[in-house]
C-alpha cells in the first residue's frame, strides 16, 4: 500500500527492489518476462481453440486517431505513391499491368501497441541493470530492441474485464485505480478460465476505449483515465504473467497516486521487472463474447512489428477462441 503520496521516488526504490528481475535470466538476457513464455505455454494456449472465432485487438492506424502530438507523437500520415489513376495512365509495366502502392509515417506507438524494454529507465538504469545509453542510443535500442520478441508473443491470453465486474454499465471512470482487490474480484466473478499464473498474456478491459468511441477521443492519450494502482506492482511481479495489455493509452492510472510522479509504475514494471505492456488495444468485441460465453481464456498471437532497434512497436493481436 501507499503510505505517503508526497514520497514517490521512496515507493519506487522500494517496489522497485522488492520486484527486480535483474539477473534472473543471466547477465545478458534481453527478454524479461517473455521468458515465461515458454513452448508448453504456446501449447496449452492453442488448445484453447474450440471454436474457431477470432477477433481483432487492434485499433486502427489512420489521421483520426487518439493522439493529440504530446512529445511529437501524431497520428499516422498514409500517402498514396501510386494509385489507381496512375495506373489508368500508364506505369510502364508490360501487358497492361498497373497497381498501386502507399507509405504511412507514424511514432511507432501511435496506436495500438507494445512497450519495449528499453523504453522506460529508472535513474539513468535500464533492464537487468545495464545503463540507459549503453542500451539505447541515436541508432535505436542496440540491447532489447522490440525484434528480439519475434515469434515469442503467442500463447494463453485471458481477459479480465474489470469494466464490467467493478465498474458501471461496465466502464470505469477516469482517475479510477484498479488494486490487487479488484483483480482478484474480477477473477473470481468470472469464474475458473479467468486464472493468471505464470506466462500468461493478460488484458485488462477498463472500459476508457467504449467511452472515447461514443464521446469522441478527447484526452484519451495523456488525459485522465482508469488504469493499474501503483500497488498492483508486486501482484504483477509474483504472477510471473509474461506481458499485460489494457484498452487505455498509458496502462497505469492517471493521474497517478503520488502527488508529483510521472507514470511511477512503468518505471518499476519496465526496467525492474522487465515486463512487456501492450496498450491502447481494442478489447470490447472480445470482451462481448467471453461476457455471453463464460470463457475468458483464449489463444493470443501479439507479435509487434519486428522493427529493429525500436523501444516500442506497433501489433494487430489476434485472440481465438
Amino acid at each position: 500500500m501507499i503510505h505517503d503520496r508526497t514520497d514517490p521516488e521512496g515507493a519506487i526504490a522500494a517496489a522497485a527492489k522488492r520486484c527486480s528481475n535483474w539477473g534472473r535470466w543471466g547477465a545478458d538476457d534481453v527478454l524479461g518476462t517473455l521468458n515465461f513464455l515458454d513452448e508448453a505455454k504456446r501449447r496449452e494456449g492453442a488448445a484453447l481453440v474450440r471454436q474457431g472465432k477470432s477477433f481483432s485487438l487492434a485499433q486502427r492506424f489512420e489521421a483520426d486517431g487518439p493522439q493529440k502530438g504530446w512529445r511529437r507523437r501524431t497520428n499516422p500520415v498514409h500517402t498514396m505513391l501510386d494509385t489507381g489513376l496512375d495506373a489508368e495512365r500508364g506505369q510502364g509495366f508490360p501487358h497492361g499491368l498497373g497497381g498501386a502502392d502507399d507509405v504511412v509515417f507514424m511514432p511507432l506507438q501511435a496506436s495500438t501497441q507494445w512497450d519495449g524494454l528499453g523504453h522506460i529507465f529508472d535513474h539513468g538504469t535500464a533492464y537487468n541493470g545495464r545503463r540507459a545509453g549503453d542500451v539505447v542510443t541515436s541508432e535505436g535500442d542496440q540491447v532489447t530492441g522490440i525484434e528480439t520478441t519475434a515469434g515469442r508473443i503467442a500463447g494463453r491470453g485471458v481477459l479480465l474485464d474489470v469494466g464490467r465486474a467493478i465498474g458501471t454499465d461496465g466502464e470505469l471512470p477516469d482517475g479510477f485505480a484498479i488494486t490487487v482487490e479488484h483483480l482478484e474480484a474480477t477473477i473470481a466473478a468470472q469464474g475458473g478460465t479467468a486464472r493468471v499464473g505464470r506466462g500468461d498474456l493478460l488484458l485488462v478491459r477498463t472500459g476508457r476505449l467504449t467511452r472515447a468511441r461514443r464521446e469522441g477521443w478527447g484526452d484519451y492519450a495523456g488525459g485522465d483515465a482508469p488504469g493499474l494502482s501503483f500497488t498492483t506492482a508486486d501482484w504483477l511481479h509474483g504472477t510471473e504473467i509474461a506481458g499485460i495489455a489494457t484498452d487505455t493509452w498509458g496502462f497505469e492510472v492517471r493521474p497517478n497516486e503520488f502527488d508529483v510522479a510521472f507514470q511511477p509504475l512503468h518505471q518499476v514494471c519496465i526496467p525492474h521487472i522487465g515486463l512487456f505492456l501492450g496498450e491502447m488495444w481494442d478489447l470490447d468485441a472480445l470482451a462481448a463474447d467471453c461476457a455471453a460465453d463464460g470463457v475468458y481464456e483464449f489463444f493470443l498471437a501479439a507479435d509487434p512489428v519486428p522493427v529493429t532497434g525500436a523501444v516500442g512497436a506497433p501489433v494487430a493481436p489476434v485472440a481465438v477462441k
